[in-house]
């Protein structure tokens, strides 16, 4: 049996079921549930897998309403800033990027009040020079992971 490509075929098992046995896995991939083991401490030891989490529809919790928040930062206070939007607890991404803006800020809110309270807390921080926010409309494709590409033998 040749391993070629296991990695990628591992990964892509768990994209589709993430609580899938060792033993499932290894009848899937047509390999030892050993291999199917060692192969996946592997994936967890280089940081390619971070762990395993549900995904959470928060539409069904009540947090409908997804706010896209862009925000120009002063230099020097562009680690402070990403730090605290990172422990807002409805932030759901939180991006330093190029552009016009310097931080990009995805969270989830139950309504529009409290987005606002958020956002205006923020905006409170003298180092944000600027910001712009985004109510989403329409989530089209929203927190999805693609598979990765196996090569042909």
């Amino acid at each position: 049996m040749t391993y070629e490509n296991l990695d990628s075929k591992l990964v892509n098992a768990l994209l589709g079921d993430g609580r899938a046995s060792l033993r499932s896995l290894a009848e899937e991939l047509d390999v030892s549930v050993t291999t199917v083991s060692n192969h996946l401490s592997d994936l967890e030891e280089e940081g390619v897998i971070e762990g395993y989490t549900p995904r959470v529809n928060y539409d069904a919790l009540g947090y409908d309403v997804t706010a896209i928040i862009q925000l120009k930062v002063e230099g020097h206070a562009l680690p402070e800033i990403t730090d605290s939007l990172r422990e807002h607890r409805q932030m759901t991404s939180v991006y330093e990027v190029t552009g016009d803006y310097d931080v990009i800020a995805i969270g989830k809110f139950a309504d529009t009040d409290g987005m606002n309270k958020q956002i205006k807390e923020l905006l409170t921080d003298p180092d944000i020079k600027e910001s712009n926010t985004s109510v989403v409309l329409n989530p089209v494709s929203e927190n999805e992971q693609f598979e990765l590409e196996i090569e042909q033998d």
